[in-house]
Parts: structure tokens; C-alpha cells; sequence
């Protein structure tokens, strides 16, 4: 089975979660290489996502630019 860019990068931001700072790098590098309706699914699970962990809510501003 064929894993897509999107789900892969959501498994490699939990991974990294711990840290802000290469949560952010790693989150750059993802919406370098996603197609533009993968970023828009990746902005909606990020706000999600971030409810719990309030230290990476700075994140979603470099995504919404």
C-alpha cells in the first residue's frame, strides 16, 4: 500500500512534537515538497493538533502566510 507525502509528514511532526524548533524545521521542509491541497489538509490538522500542545502554536503562523 502506497503511503502518501501527506501522511508521512503528519507521522514525522508527532515524532518530533517534543521540540519546537524542529517541529518548525521539519514542518518547512513538508510544505516545500506538498501539493497545495495537502498543505491546506496539513493547516486544518495542525490547528487540531496543536490545541494540546500550546508550544507549538507559533508554528501555525509560518503556515498561514
Amino acid at each position: 500500500m502506497k503511503r502518501t507525502m501527506f501522511i508521512y509528514t503528519k507521522e514525522i511532526l508527532e515524532r518530533v512534537s517534543f521540540d519546537p524548533s524542529l517541529f518548525l524545521k521539519e514542518l518547512q521542509k513538508a510544505l516545500k515538497v506538498l501539493l497545495p491541497y495537502e498543505v491546506e489538509q496539513l493547516k486544518e490538522w495542525l490547528v487540531g493538533f496543536t490545541v494540546e500542545k500550546p508550544e507549538l502554536k507559533p508554528c501555525l503562523s509560518y503556515v498561514n502566510k
